[in-house]
């Protein structure tokens, strides 16, 4: 009889906050499952899934589990009387879809495609409407009041611990689902949403960089960063370059349908094409359509794998900063600013729609502050204060 995959749990802390951490060799099944449950997410530092540390999230883990893998909780069993048992507010305890609800997600999906939505954001439509179908059972969704609506947002909040821009993207796929599918317009007017919160992005000072860059040795792998770093690009932008992408004679790059099917010119710095030339020259196997191709498949590097080169160069150059890739493109736009450079120029170079997407660089930058003069120092120096 086939022996199905183990998932092993254990307690884990992550940013001050109790997880159900989760083990197991890598499975594709268990990963599609893993993906749809409520509450789990990622975590790149600890290379896992978590999910919250409460008894509904440990029963719908085993529940929705329990035909692909063996859940061992034995490192978690003498922990098990900690677990939060308070009941949750959910609106029915179901975890299949009905056909009706299967119709529904279709439906959001066909009118995703018509409107031409991209690929990653009918994914995430999907991946964000599941767990209420699941929870629904039989019942319809397109019978859910806006009483009900919200007593799930205060589920999802409450009991599942969502951070507010994940029920942003919930709502989102809702909204998205009664307002272009069932025509409903002012079905969410009463439904209020969760204020953001005003998160400055990362940056890397131009030391960090440097330990970064000198702690790859593998020439595609440095060639990928540098071309972050140089063009401030999104990891999937990187994965999509394509040979007849980098200009030399004009010395621009295309990034191509980007995000919001977007196209953009960038400056190609002379220093980063002679980077990308030494690189291709040295390949020993020569890539034939993408800048970065497998070796293995011939397609376009996975950005997953240029996500990990990120990370453990980040780790050898002994950079504790807990950021992902992104942050050579939030480098890239700050230190810009710090050099004078217009934010309406660097608008367009990052691709953004709205000036005030960039603005938040503003706020990073350190160009202004540097010519602040605290009051404490006026104060020692004309009261001649000493310490």
């Amino acid at each position: 009889m086939h022996q199905l995959p183990i998932i092993i749990l254990q307690k884990l802390t992550h940013q001050g906050e109790d997880r159900i951490a989760l083990k197991f060799e890598y499975n594709k099944k268990i990963q599609a499952i893993l993906k749809i449950i409520p509450g789990i997410n990622w975590s790149q530092t600890h290379r896992c899934w978590h999910l919250p540390f409460n008894r509904t999230a440990y029963e719908i883990l085993v529940q929705s589990t329990k035909d692909i893998a063996t859940v061992d909780d034995i490192l978690l069993r003498k922990k098990k009387k900690d677990i939060a048992t308070t009941p949750p507010v959910i609106l029915y305890k179901r975890f299949s879809i009905s056909p009706a609800n299967e119709a529904a997600l279709g439906q959001m999906v066909a009118q995703l495609q018509l409107k031409g939505y991209s690929t990653s954001t009918i994914r995430t439509y999907k991946n964000e409407l599941l767990p209420l179908l699941q929870l629904l059972g039989n019942k319809a969704l397109n019978e859910l009041t806006t009483d009900e609506v919200k007593r799930y947002l205060l589920y999802c909040i409450n009991q599942l611990k969502l951070k507010e821009n994940s029920i942003h993207s919930r709502l989102n796929a809702l909204k998205f689902y009664f307002e272009q599918v069932l025509g409903k317009e002012k079905f969410f007017v009463s439904i209020p949403r969760p204020k953001k919160q005003m998160l400055l992005p990362k940056v890397l000072s131009e030391e960090e960089l440097g330990r970064l860059f000198k702690a790859l040795r593998n020439k595609k792998h440095k060639a990928m960063l540098f071309t972050a770093y140089s063009a401030g690009l999104r990891v999937s932008e990187i994965a999509a370059l394509e040979l007849k992408h980098i200009d030399s004679n004009r010395m621009q790059i295309l990034v191509s349908n980007a995000k919001g099917k977007k196209d953009r010119y960038v400056n190609l710095s002379p220093i980063l094409l002679d980077i990308l030339r030494d690189y291709l020259k040295t390949s020993i196997v020569k890539p034939k359509r993408y800048l970065f191709e497998s070796e293995q498949t011939g397609e376009a590097y996975p950005t997953r794998t240029i996500q990990q080169v990120f990370s453990n160069a980040r780790i050898k150059a002994g950079i504790s900063k807990q950021v992902g890739i992104h942050v050579l493109r939030h480098s890239f736009a700050t230190h810009m600013l710090e050099k004078g450079i217009d934010i309406f120029y660097i608008k367009d170079l990052l691709g953004h729609f709205n000036i005030k997407t960039t603005e938040i660089y503003l706020h990073v930058s350190k160009k202004s502050l540097v010519n602040i003069v605290s009051p404490l120092d006026d104060l020692v120096k004309r009261q001649g204060l000493e310490w």
